[in-house]
């Protein structure tokens, strides 16, 4: 009875290590093997993708859409915090925002990385302003370019978006201000 369960087991370890057989590959009417798709095809992986959401006051989060500058940017509640999510891990990778005069915004950034892809939270310390405008942007880090995680090179990503509202007009300046200004 030992033997039989021990013989069992060894069969049921081979099994597992062997796997199933790969089927064939496909041929065409001629009898020519179709060449086999690449890992990266075969495993139904694209060039990276990237989706933006932004934090609502009720605790959601709501998308915001990835379009060109010359398509308008769409307009999102004010918020202070941002979330972008791609659909491979990335290396070499850098994401900042910036205000309408290009200047990077001061934020407490935490990145989640896996081999599913990459979740980067942007955390600023006040609220974005109302009508301001701010592009998000995804760039390589060091060198000229980023790549994903099947080695591909992974071109710079730009989202523009405008916070909706009226503009905040800055303050009247102080008499100290004044003073410097002459």
């Amino acid at each position: 009875m030992r033997l039989l369960r021990l013989s069992f087991a060894v069969c049921a370890a081979a099994l597992v290590v062997a796997g199933c057989p790969k089927p064939s590959a496909p041929t065409d009417d001629a009898g020519v093997t179709a060449p086999e798709p690449d890992a990266g095809t075969d495993a139904g992986l694209g060039p990276a993708s990237f989706t933006l959401q932004y934090a609502l006051a009720d605790a959601g989060m709501e998308s915001i859409p990835l379009v060109g500058e010359e398509e308008g940017r769409p307009l999102i509640d004010p918020t202070s915090t941002l979330e972008v999510r791609s659909s491979l891990a990335l290396r070499n990778y850098r994401i900042r925002l910036f205000d309408e005069v290009d200047r990077a915004m001061v934020s407490d950034d935490a990145a989640e990385e896996s081999p599913n892809g990459l979740l980067y939270r942007i955390s600023l310390p006040t609220p974005l302003k109302t009508g301001h405008k701010y592009t998000l942007v995804i760039d390589a880090q060091t060198g000229t370019s980023m790549t994903d995680s099947q080695g591909r090179e992974v071109a710079d990503v730009r989202i523009p978006f405008q916070v909706s509202g009226e503009k905040e007009k800055p303050p009247p300046p102080t008499k100290k201000q004044k003073r410097r200004q002459r």
